[in-house]
Order: C-alpha cells, then sequence, then structure tokens
C-alpha cells in the first residue's frame, strides 16, 4: 500500500461554481484538511489557485451550458494547477456524454461517458456505498487507499473503462471511479461524503505529489 500523503499546508483551492448542489459540503471537507476553498467563477482567481476541484451534480449539457455561460471552458483549458472532478465533475472531464441526446464535454479525459444499462431489479440511479477496485495502486491520488474500501456514489452515468482508470465501481458494469492523467483527476464518487476514504482521496489531491504523473 502507498504512503498516504500529507496535504499541502494552506493551498489556495477553487471551487468552480459549476451551479451544483454538493459544493459547500466540498468546501468543508476541504478546510477540514486545513487548505482553503472558495467558490467561484473569476478567471483569475481560477488560474492563480494552487489547486482546482469542478464539483458538480445533475445533467452533463446543464453543466456544460454554464460554463460556457461564464467562460470557464477556456478558463479550465488554461488552468496549469491540478484539477480535480467530483461526480458530475468527473464526467466533465471527457469527451462526449450520451445524456440528454449526446453532450460534447471537455475533453481533458479520452473516452465517453453512458447511462447505466438497465438490468432486471438494479437501482438507477447508482444511489449509497458500493467497493473500490484500485487498478493503479501507484498513483498518487490513491496513496493510502486500498481494494476493497468503500465510497458513497449518486449518479446515472458512468465513464467507461480506459487509459484513464485508477480505480474501478461495479454496479451493474464495471465503471470508472477514480481516473487521473498529468494534472487531471477525477472521482465518481463524493469524497466529501466518503468518510476515510474521501477524506483521504482530498488530502492525496492537497499533497504536493499530486503533480507526479500517474
Amino acid at each position: 500500500m502507498s504512503t498516504p500523503q500529507r496535504p499541502e499546508p494552506g493551498a489556495r483551492v477553487a471551487l468552480v461554481d459549476s451551479g451544483g448542489t454538493n459544493i459547500a459540503s466540498v468546501a468543508h471537507a476541504i478546510e477540514r484538511l486545513g487548505s482553503h476553498a472558495s467558490l467561484t467563477a473569476d478567471p483569475d482567481e481560477i488560474l492563480s489557485a494552487d489547486r482546482v476541484i469542478l464539483p458538480g451534480v445533475g445533467a452533463a449539457a446543464a453543466g456544460m451550458a454554464r460554463l460556457r455561460e461564464l467562460g470557464l471552458v477556456e478558463v479550465l483549458r488554461e488552468v496549469t494547477a491540478p484539477v480535480l472532478g467530483v461526480c458530475l465533475g468527473m464526467q466533465l472531464l471527457f469527451e462526449h456524454s450520451e445524456e440528454d441526446g449526446g453532450v460534447d464535454l471537455l475533453g481533458f479525459l479520452p473516452g465517453r461517458v453512458r447511462r447505466i444499462p438497465a438490468v432486471p431489479g438494479l437501482r438507477v440511479p447508482h444511489m449509497g456505498w458500493n467497493i473500490l477496485d484500485l487498478h493503479r495502486t501507484q498513483a498518487p491520488l490513491l496513496a493510502g487507499l486500498s481494494s476493497g474500501q468503500r465510497a458513497y456514489f449518486v449518479h446515472s452515468y458512468v465513464a467507461e473503462l480506459g487509459e484513464a482508470t485508477l480505480a474501478t465501481t461495479t454496479h451493474g458494469v464495471e465503471f470508472s471511479a477514480v481516473v487521473g492523467d498529468g494534472r487531471v483527476w477525477g472521482a465518481q464518487f463524493h469524497p466529501e461524503k466518503s468518510a476515510d476514504v474521501g477524506a483521504r482521496l482530498l488530502a492525496n489531491f492537497l499533497s504536493p505529489s499530486i503533480q507526479e504523473t500517474p
């Protein structure tokens, strides 16, 4: 198991104002780790932050429309600090979603987002605690975590497995639960609701080692 990473003291975290309802709880989770989190749509504040988090709950089309309305799509492309997408925010990092008839996303990571397939007896949305299966334990975002631990999910769409997949979960289909490539990272689950697992993932994101390539 990788050694847990220590958060970078006093890291300035920009929470992109993507209109999600979980933003306040994400901010509180960051503050508990000793860093300062601010909800912002200001390009200068986002570009000067030590870390950028793209949260989100809801539909991909609405999320992308808000980012475009605020002029943040190009701003996010210019960010050089590590970026973490959470829940819908993670899905927005990919190229395309089949939600709402098809939506082009940010394209930071290769791959597509699809609806959880209909299976008799399978509840959609996927809501509740589920097991993580770590595939790339050397990734700094996963330091101190292990397969078999549980995280809290709320979603109906999933990112397919691909080059950026670091950990998976299964609900009807196996899907990407944690992703990463270079400075871009994502968690399909809600770290702010995932107890010690979520706190560890956020602490890893705030650590200096997150600058390393997974």
